[in-house]
């Protein structure tokens, strides 16, 4: 083999490897992106302290927030929840259960969820109240919850979220009053 075969040869290679990096440098323009400032998606975890010396505002009942409330703002509340339930019909249980018709179902007894053993011996039905109570502060109304939501402190907020969990079941539950 004389010099022009093997000059032949690694022609070739460095040709085919400037060709591999051209095409990566080329793909990286083509398909860039922002990277963003902070990963993730920021779920409400707690309520702002309040400003030194405000007053406490009274606290208004949960059948006077429900009356109203609205689904639409909602619904549009909960697109963070979606990531973990399924709120259509027939909806498949995720990482957390199916929430379809939770209002007035039993606690702990969405079909083939596995739940906790402390939600599981909770008790009781899915009222506009406990549902409230679960959403304001999930570990504090059962404490061994698998559910990592830090809650929502707002109570006009947790009113629109119960009226959209009302409107998806095939018959809501009356308000309460």
């Amino acid at each position: 083999m004389d010099s022009f075969e093997l000059n032949k040869i690694f022609g070739a290679l460095l040709g085919s490897l400037l060709l591999v990096m051209g095409i990566g440098i080329l793909s990286d323009a083509v398909f860039s992106h922002e990277k963003p400032a902070k990963p993730g998606y920021e779920l409400a975890s707690g309520e702002a302290a309040p400003a030194a010396g405000a007053a406490a505002v009274a606290a208004v009942p949960l059948p006077v927030l429900l009356a109203k409330a609205d689904a639409k703002k909602g619904e549009g509340l909960v697109k963070a929840c979606a990531a973990c339930h399924a709120f259509e019909k027939g909806g498949a249980n995720k990482v957390g259960p199916a929430l379809y018709g939770v209002v007035d179902r039993n606690i702990g007894a969405a079909a083939g969820f596995g739940y906790s053993d402390t939600m599981k011996s909770k008790g009781g039905k899915w009222s506009f109240d406990s549902l409230d109570a679960f959403i304001a502060n999930p570990k504090g109304f059962v404490s061994g919850t698998k559910m990592a939501y830090g809650g929502e402190k707002d109570a006009g907020k947790r009113a629109d979220i119960l009226a959209y969990l009302r409107s998806m079941a095939d018959a809501p539950v009356a308000l309460p009053k």
